[in-house]
């Protein structure tokens, strides 16, 4: 089975809490998103906001990794929170994320991603909560979230100060 890559849309205080428990969530803790997802496939969360209602705009992606197996299953231990319809059991699925990743702004971003290019109504698709992205989305957003090594940051400050010298 080829591999697939998903962007998940979720506030960045949800983000932390999965990333934390190393499992992904989306609209609302539905199944069917879920479902579409396989094992080793790539994932990758963008934070609209800081935190759900009221937080602040942020539009970032806030956390990148793969698929871990290819079970969904849905929470049924521990403390639930209660809503007009109940108990409210999401389902989830488990990710390895990459640890090292640091959030991204999207709008540098916006003119050489595939699903933003050339589409001013490019967050409107967002509202599904997951989209399937492209492999060349998912390996632009990967770059963009990595972490320079030491011996990059001391390159850059070694041509910075080069720059300045000059």
């Amino acid at each position: 089975m080829a591999i697939r890559y998903w962007l998940g849309v979720v506030q960045r205080d949800h983000v932390l809490r999965g990333v934390a428990a190393g499992i992904a969530q989306v609209n609302h803790g539905a199944k069917a998103p879920l479902e579409r997802m396989h094992a080793s496939d790539g994932f990758v969360y963008y934070s609209p906001k800081t935190s759900y209602p009221d937080g602040e705009p942020l539009k970032e992606f806030t956390a990148i990794g793969r698929i871990a197996d290819d079970e969904v299953y849905q929470l049924t231990q521990g403390p639930t929170m209660r809503g007009p319809a109940g108990d409210f059991r999401p389902w989830r699925r488990r990710v390895e994320f990459e640890h090292e990743a640091v959030s991204a702004p999207i709008r540098p971003l916006l003119p050489v991603l595939e699903f933003t290019r050339e589409n001013p109504n490019w967050g409107y698709q967002l509202r599904l909560g997951l989209i399937e992205i492209s492999r060349h989305d998912f390996d632009l957003i990967r770059r963009q979230m990595r972490r320079p090594s030491p011996d990059e940051t001391q390159r850059g400050a070694r041509s910075r100060r080069a720059t300045m010298a000059r």
